[in-house]
């Protein structure tokens, strides 16, 4: 949007922040006698009117109707966002709630569901956190308990307390002693190191060492490798609140709300999307069509991702009507991102 603020001098920018801010706050197109009143420029309603014929040349605001106001078009919510915003700090209050609400005393599922109810209660809109990748989870421990048939069941644990179970064929039977053996090396070898980590390493060493490592190494990266296999591993959200978005007239109109709730429920569109807030830093947004997504055409999505033991494991954020007040919503998701992280990576210091 930069080529917008050169074309702008201070008195359109300070126009189009008070446009945008009054519409924000009230839902209603914003007409040149209120903007004279509160941008406190002190200019007159045709000199404002004038402004405001060239802010919506830019393609910044749009007249809805045959109203003689003006509401912002995503362009102007970009520009608002990007160069004019002010982001307020969160107070004590609700500084010291979400400390307090998310505080290590869970497990992963259920610290998921306080982040996304929280993100829910503070905006009154949707709240969506994305479960924790597994393979970039910490691993922790792991143990190989004999089955019948060739059949071994692995147990292993990650970030303190989490604990997985999965059964594996192997090529031939193994001894509850050997089994044991190849749990210890493993355990030596790998603990404390994400899973995604543990897989490239135990497929490096597979590699390398084939000839080198005895058998019992190599049987025990071999059920590894097997333990921590990617397909198994699923991508899901957790959302709540979406029902608060009936209560925003600009998405209550019966399709936008069907197609909205439809995404909701086929999930992989979203998960895309929020598979793209993972490879950036600090807090996204998405305002309108810039999503991509159709369904999301008149949303705006704030989120930023959340890290354990120094890796991106998640995204969480907030979705609601492009009208959000995101000088609030920015802190709250940035704040509950830090907030979850830390709570999942116990041994970590607090990020605040």
């Amino acid at each position: 949007m930069g080529k917008h603020t050169q074309l702008l001098n201070e008195r359109s920018l300070q126009l189009l922040k008070t446009l945008v801010e009054r519409y924000i706050s009230d839902g209603q197109p914003v007409g040149s006698r209120v903007l004279s009143k509160d941008s406190d420029l002190n200019l007159s309603p045709a000199t404002i009117r004038n402004v405001m014929a060239d802010l919506e040349d830019l393609g910044l605001v749009h007249s809805p109707h045959t109203s003689a106001g003006r509401v912002p078009t995503v362009s102007g919510y970009r520009l608002f966002v990007d160069n004019l915003l002010t982001v307020k700090p969160l107070n004590t209050q609700e500084l010291s709630h979400l400390e307090g609400s998310l505080s290590a005393q869970h497990d992963t599922g259920h610290m998921i569901g306080i982040a996304s109810r929280l993100l829910a209660d503070l905006t009154q809109m949707a709240g969506v956190v994305t479960v924790p990748r597994r393979e970039i989870v910490c691993f922790r421990h792991i143990e190989f308990l004999p089955l019948s048939h060739n059949r071994v069941l692995v147990i292993f644990v990650t970030n303190e307390q989490e604990v997985h179970n999965k059964i594996i064929h192997t090529a031939k039977l193994f001894s509850p002693a050997e089994l044991q053996q190849a749990a210890n090396y493993i355990n030596s070898i790998y603990t404390g190191r994400s899973l995604n980590a543990v897989r490239e390493a135990v497929i490096k060493d597979w590699q390398d060492d084939r000839e080198r490592v005895n058998q019992g190494m190599l049987d025990a990266v071999t059920m590894a490798q097997q333990a921590f296999n990617q397909d198994d591993l699923k991508d899901d959200y957790v959302l709540v609140g979406e029902t608060n978005l009936m209560g925003f007239s600009e998405l209550a109109d019966r399709d936008r709300l069907k197609s909205l709730f439809d995404a909701f429920y086929q999930k992989q569109g979203v998960i895309d999307l929020l598979d793209q807030c993972m490879k950036a830093d600090g807090v996204q947004i998405f305002i309108g069509e810039e999503s991509g997504y159709q369904a999301f055409d008149h949303c705006s999505l704030v989120t930023s991702s959340y890290s354990v033991s120094d890796e991106v494991v998640g995204v969480l954020g907030v979705i609601g009507p492009t009208r959000m007040a995101y000088e609030k919503i920015i802190p709250y998701v940035d704040i509950t991102a830090k907030l979850l992280g830390a709570a999942l990576n116990p041994k970590a210091t607090p990020p605040l």
